[in-house]
């Protein structure tokens, strides 16, 4: 079950194919079938309309016919309860592939959507879309990278950025930009897989953020490791969304003094620099209890996917004596090799891999959120979800709301 809310602009596509008209609006069907939208004259659509769930009774009565279950509202179970812990697993990261996609392309929705690309934001975007062309895992997002790379100086000219012409000139360039569509059309938005957490506000778009970023320290060479280190400090002190998590890592690249002169150093770097992010995260998601429970935060990489990484680690503490040649070969295997695997494998890097692209979302969709046998509900509203979101929200009326890296 999947809900999006159509009051939030990054969503209007997508709304608009669905021609949803009034909130709630809720659709039924096989994922395969939502790829392509919905319209309401449509004939012999495999997308049905729920007409009968103005309530969580009548909804929930409507899916258990559907699906021959017997659900009752008082079950704790929800979200993504299936999902199951993909630590000690290193082949899991192969699906990630795909979020490292999602991540990047909502970076650059939110860029737009924000209206961030200033005259003095405008460098840092050119390098890191450079290092993105050249390194990105994804063949897709390369190529999109390097679309907008060559049209830049016609889609966002820097006379066109000073401050009496700024919003004349960012409402021009999202139009025009949203155009390019950085990772494909081939990708459906909204979709999590390797990065999708057991809440449905936690992991997503950090995660995902967080693999590109790792992916590129370990593709790059020696030559390249301070370009890459300036471009990655400056894409997330002018880009990221988040203050508080914008300026740890600004305090984080700030303390390096001396340039990167191998690429063995920026990836261990890189690497440190996340697992202090986890520590600090973990203290405050033992005092605010906003942690994911099936993914709490961790010192990385956990011993079941190296244990040649640990000399010795103290009992009971994150102490470790680290053997940093373990380290990183494992970073580069991890999010280098195996990070591109599912690629190689079903073809996608020679294509655009759209049928292969599409079967990996289902098949993911089916494991982790539908029962067994289910078709997929998808539920598009407003700010509101109708009754069944009352109570969902009345499940989670405890939840403190999230500021920080997930």
């Amino acid at each position: 079950m999947t809900r999006v809310d159509c009051a939030l602009k990054i969503n209007t596509k997508l709304c608009d194919k669905f021609s949803v008209g009034h909130y709630p609006m809720l659709f039924w069907g096989a994922p395969t079938k939502f790829s392509a939208g919905w319209e309401p004259n449509q004939a012999k659509s495999e997308i049905r309309v729920i007409d009968d769930g103005r309530t969580a009774e009548r909804l929930l009565n409507w899916i258990n016919k559907q699906i021959g279950s017997s659900y009752g509202l008082d079950d704790e179970k929800f979200e993504n309860e299936h999902l199951a812990s993909n630590i000690s697993d290193p082949v899991q990261i192969a699906r990630a592939i795909y979020d490292v996609e999602e991540a990047t392309a909502t970076a650059f929705d939110i860029i737009l959507e924000h209206k961030m690309i200033k005259s003095e934001t405008r460098a840092s975007l050119i390098k890191f879309l450079q290092l993105l062309v050249a390194h990105h895992p994804s063949r897709r997002c390369r190529k999109g990278s390097a679309e907008v790379l060559v049209n830049f100086d016609d889609l966002c000219p820097l006379d066109m950025l000073s401050s009496d012409k700024h919003d004349v000139a960012a409402s021009n360039m999202k139009g025009v930009l949203q155009n390019f569509q950085i990772c494909g059309k081939e990708v459906p938005r909204g979709y999590w897989m390797f990065c999708r957490g057991s809440k449905n506000d936690t992991r997503g778009f950090s995660c995902g953020l967080w693999v590109l970023m790792h992916s590129l320290s370990v593709r790059i060479e020696d030559g390249e490791s301070q370009f890459a280190f300036t471009s990655i400090c400056d894409f997330i002190h002018n880009f990221f969304i988040c203050e508080e998590c914008r300026q740890h890592f600004y305090e984080m690249c700030s303390s390096i003094t001396n340039p990167f002169k191998k690429a063995r150093d920026f990836a261990l770097w890189l690497w440190k620099a996340h697992n202090k992010v986890n520590e600090r995260l973990m203290k405050e998601e033992a005092h605010l209890k906003t942690g994911d429970p099936k993914f709490p935060k961790i010192i990385w990489p956990p011993k079941q996917l190296c244990s040649s990484c640990y000399r010795s680690q103290v009992k009971g503490s994150n102490q470790i004596d680290w053997d940093q040649d373990e380290v990183f070969k494992f970073l580069i295997s991890y999010y280098g090799n195996t990070l591109i695997s599912l690629y190689k494998e079903k073809g996608l890097l020679a294509d655009d891999g759209t049928k292969a692209t599409l079967d990996d979302l289902v098949a993911s969709t089916n494991a982790l959120v539908v029962p067994v046998g289910a078709a997929l509900a998808i539920a598009l509203a407003s700010c509101a979800f109708g009754a069944l979101a009352c109570y969902w929200r009345s499940q989670q009326k405890n939840r403190k709301p999230r500021r920080s890296w997930n």
